[in-house]
């Protein structure tokens, strides 16, 4: 992966960290409005669940230079994600929803370059989530 988009990611994360609880709700908000029928895939309580959310996005983030962790833990997560009811088309919603948030909270700071980066990372993240599943089907 690109150095560039390593700094990139990283660095306009560290800006959503300290909002976390508020990126989170607007993700949820952003996801559920770009498609309502996710909401059945959510049992539990909201508030953790953004938790979880914001913990495993920042995780990921912080891993960007490490890809031999960071593969098996995102080829994990989508093997569990496929035991909740996450569908391949939801990784393309999801990523919209990501990048929607994003663009909320870190305003002018969300330019081009950085909206690159993150759509980089992403699509990179869900390869990997999508093929996982795949293979445990």
């Amino acid at each position: 992966m690109n150095p560039n988009t390593v700094i990139l990611v990283q660095e306009s994360w560290k800006k959503v960290a300290p909002i976390a609880p508020q990126a989170a709700a607007l993700f949820y908000q952003n996801l559920f409005t770009a498609d309502p029928s996710l909401k059945v895939l959510f049992k539990g309580d909201m508030v953790e669940q953004g938790k979880k959310l914001m913990q495993m996005i920042g995780a990921a983030v912080s891993k960007l230079e490490d890809l031999e962790t960071l593969v098996p833990i995102l080829q994990s997560l989508a093997v569990r994600h496929v035991a909740y009811g996450v569908k391949d088309s939801h990784y393309q919603t999801v990523g919209g929803a990501l990048l929607k948030t994003l663009e909320q909270g870190l305003g002018t700071e969300f330019t081009p370059e950085v909206k690159e980066a993150w759509t980089t990372v992403y699509n990179l993240m869900a390869e990997v989530m999508i093929s996982a599943s795949a293979a445990q089907a």
